[in-house]
């Protein structure tokens, strides 16, 4: 009988590093991205979850929102483990557009996510940017598997509100609230 995976959250703003057989890691993703890299070589990796694609004159205090910070933590991470860059391979997830009508933040940041990887000259292997809907992805950074699981829609399930009220006989009574 195989052990149950250690599962570790990444939560917005936040990255985390393994070497470890027995770990998976867990995020839920809208708009923002995952970045999912590992050395196949070492078998160590890691996930980062940015809210916005980054901007490198941003005060301190707000850097662990920004891909551009956490994408650089994470390399240095995987490096500081014994990873070579020249190996490194790259998952990424999400970039939905969740919310119709207000600007496409899930658009930039995958396409900031993908621009990253390719300035740093790290290969993107795998993964799923965009569209319509929140994910759930878990991934196994000492093996490079990835999973998502598709979040039902914001109004899935719902019944739509009528386009008119229903008419009512009229009863001559008034009612006082």
């Amino acid at each position: 009988m195989t052990a149950k995976p250690a599962r570790h959250t990444v939560l917005r703003g936040e990255y985390h590093v393994v070497a470890d057989e027995g770990v998976v890691l867990t995020t839920i993703l809208g708009s923002c991205v995952a970045a999912c890299i590992r050395d196949p070589l070492v078998r160590a990796g890691g996930m980062n979850h940015f809210l916005l694609p980054g901007d490198a004159g941003r005060p301190r205090h707000d850097a662990e929102r920004y891909g551009v910070h956490l994408m650089e933590l994470l390399i240095n991470a995987l490096l500081a483990r014994g990873a070579q860059r020249h190996r490194l391979e790259a998952k990424l997830f999400g970039g939905a557009r969740t919310v119709e009508g207000l600007s496409d933040i899930g658009a930039l940041n995958a396409q900031f996510a993908q621009d990253f990887l390719r300035t740093e000259g790290i290969a993107v292997v795998g993964g799923d940017l965009g569209g319509d809907r929140g994910r759930r992805i878990e991934y196994w950074p000492a093996s490079g598997r990835g999973r998502q699981a598709l979040l039902a829609g914001a109004d899935a399930g719902a019944t739509p509100p009528p386009a008119r009220l229903p008419p009512q006989a009229d009863t001559g009574a008034v009612e006082f609230f």
